[in-house]
């Protein structure tokens, strides 16, 4: 059955589509054409949440603070309300960002768990990408510590109840230098037990070792700043001192390096020409891919629907290409997505790493942030489609995660409106996944020094804190924005518009994209530079968008279609369309679509 809002949507478009090769067909059988529609693909729409600060309901944000000043959001406030809401916000999938158990500067000793050293921990709470036990949830997103695991499994049936899909990280690059697993399985041996201290690299050891030096921690280094922590000597005993994450060979890693982390050993020996030993001569491979399937088998018998790897691109392809058909033994309809930054390595990590999707942040990311910042032109985007044309449905899209700067701080451009663009550029564009990071949809800015990463546009992943914006919307739990803005709540209501269409019209699950931005930059001579158009197109429907990236001109004129589309397409000159994030109404006439946009304005045509 069709939900209600569907029903709207589908009764309008009968009203006012504009490209049907043949206008006469019955209302039933387009009825019959939509239910088949609702059992193809569908467009992943990601809501990326970093865990412990979703739900914190705690305001006073001291810097540096401690868990009892600032707060900490547990498994349990994540509830079944939150998730309805990002459901009806166009949500299909929710990444929990830092699930799984990390050093921080907590004593769980009582629960036998080990203190972490705090001269290898970044922030009070932590770096969510430090793993101290693979086997393990953050104890501190617990209400009951002892029945930590329960809590995460009753999320995870919490967030399908909601019909919604469970991805989480795994960082297969490196983990803590206090790794330790106290939760591993009966007979799993864990990482680095049986090593050989004598190699600085065997391809059966799990670590890489710096031979007859200690590790010293970096010079300066001051866990919390000025708040004093017990511990904080400036010390941490290894020996030999293991390789750090980001492939720093040395024993004496700077502050500006992945200091807390040691990096996993997947059988390639860096130090010599990066050669790769991925087979024993008897079909076996190296221990640590053992290891590691162990890991994400666990895992998908959790019940998670995806992971999210963390530097894929710093583990060996080959690694991939063995370890995502093994998991999807188990559940073919499990997804990996890869952190990956280089361009040349996109087809390699999709086709022989066998990678569901890829980050698109490199292109599509940091060109539509130039434009938004007036550094780059829409004129630009074409030249990314063509680069990008044999990967598309493999790129996932978006303009915020963990990593990068707030769009609504001074470091990104100011103002959260200025994105609507390149979000619907981000969210339509072609047959990936989209996503956006919690308080993305309510403007969250990312102001304030929150600890380890300071003043830097982003929001905390190391520290404990509250999001005042997001925590407007969360509203003391009730999850209903009752302490929004006008101008949030609205906002929030664009992306929820245009999350739902993503979600829920097919063309942009399987379209093909045509560009009219080069046909209109050559043609209409009155087509303004902050303009770009382009077509999705699957053979059943076509959807024109449109999007003014000036935050200060409108543009009155026209956009233009070239005529072969018109002919391919056999539409009627003078039918009317709908724009499907207004309702308003537009006319093809003579090949061209005359139109009046506000700046930021978008419009999504469907034919």
């Amino acid at each position: 059955m069709l939900s209600q809002s569907k029903k709207i949507l589908f009764i309008s478009g009968l009203l006012l589509v504009f490209m049907s090769c043949n206008s006469n067909v019955a209302k039933e059988d387009k009825m019959k054409e939509q239910s088949q529609v609702e059992h193809k693909a569908q467009k992943r729409v990601i809501y990326q949440m970093m865990t412990r600060l979703f739900g914190n309901k705690e305001t006073a944000n001291v810097e540096n603070g401690t868990v009892e000043e600032n707060g900490i959001g547990k498994f349990d406030d994540i509830t079944s309300v939150a998730l309805d809401s990002l459901r009806e916000m166009g949500i299909t999938d929710v990444w929990y960002t830092g699930v799984i158990e990390h050093a921080q500067m907590e004593d769980l000793s009582e629960f036998g768990i080990a203190v972490d050293d705090p001269d290898v921990v970044k922030g009070r709470a932590g770096s969510p990408y430090a793993i101290k036990d693979y086997f393990d949830v953050d104890p501190m997103l617990a209400n009951d510590v002892k029945n930590r695991m329960g809590e995460f499994e009753n999320l995870v049936a919490r967030t399908h109840d909601a019909g919604l899909r469970v991805l989480i990280d795994f960082v297969p690059n490196h983990v803590a230098r206090s790794y330790k697993s106290d939760a591993c399985p009966e007979g799993y041996e864990d990482f680095g037990v049986n090593d050989d201290l004598t190699k600085a690299f065997d391809v059966d050891n799990n670590f890489y070792y710096i031979l007859g030096e200690h590790f010293q921690a970096p010079e300066g280094y001051q866990p919390l700043g000025d708040r004093h922590f017990i511990g904080k000597d400036g010390k941490f005993d290894e020996f030999p001192a293991k390789a750090t994450g980001n492939d720093v060979f040395t024993s004496s890693p700077s502050i500006h390096d992945w200091f807390e982390t040691i990096k996993l050993n997947y059988g390639v020996d860096y130090q010599n020409e990066r050669k790769g030993y991925f087979e024993d001569g008897k079909g076996g491979v190296p221990d640590t891919w053992l290891k590691v399937k162990g890991i994400l088998t666990f895992w998908a018998d959790k019940g998670v629907d995806g992971f999210r790897c963390d530097m894929a691109e710093m583990v060996p392809v080959e690694f991939w290409n063995w370890i995502i058909p093994e998991i999807k033994k188990i559940n073919p309809e499990i997804v990996f997505i890869a952190e990956i930054y280089n361009p040349a390595e996109y087809s390699n990590y999709i086709e022989t790493g066998k990678f569901d999707y890829l980050y698109d942040k490199v292109d599509l990311y940091d060109t539509l942030k130039h434009i938004m910042q007036g550094k780059s032109k829409t004129d630009y985007l074409p030249e990314i489609a063509d680069r990008l044309e044999s990967v598309q449905p493999n790129m996932l899209r978006f303009l915020e995660n963990h990593d990068e700067q707030r769009i609504a701080s001074p470091d990104f451009v100011g103002d959260a409106k200025v994105a609507l663009p390149g979000m619907v550029v981000s969210a339509l564009w072609e047959k990936g996944p989209v996503m956006v990071y919690f308080g993305q949809e309510v403007g969250e800015p990312g102001a304030g020094s929150e600890g380890f990463g300071g003043e830097d546009g982003r929001t905390t992943i190391f520290d404990y804190w509250g999001v005042p914006d997001h925590q407007k919307w969360m509203n003391d739990g009730k999850f209903d924005g009752g302490m929004l803005s006008d101008e949030q709540k609205a906002l929030r209501q664009y992306y929820s518009k245009l999350l739902n269409i993503a979600k829920d019209e097919q063309v942009f699950a399987d379209g093909d994209l045509i560009d009219l931005q080069r046909f209109n930059r050559k043609n209409n001579k009155g087509y303004s530079e902050h303009l770009y158009a382009f077509v999705r197109d699957n053979g059943a429907d076509r959807a024109l968008v449109i999007c003014n990236f000036s935050k200060d001109e409108g543009y009155e004129g026209t956009v233009e279609v070239d005529s072969d589309l018109i002919n391919k397409w056999n539409a009627q000159q003078g039918v009317k369309t709908v724009d499907l994030m207004t309702g308003d109404i537009y006319q093809l006439q003579e090949s061209q679509v005359k139109l009046a946009l506000k700046p930021l304005q978008s419009v999504v045509l469907k034919f």
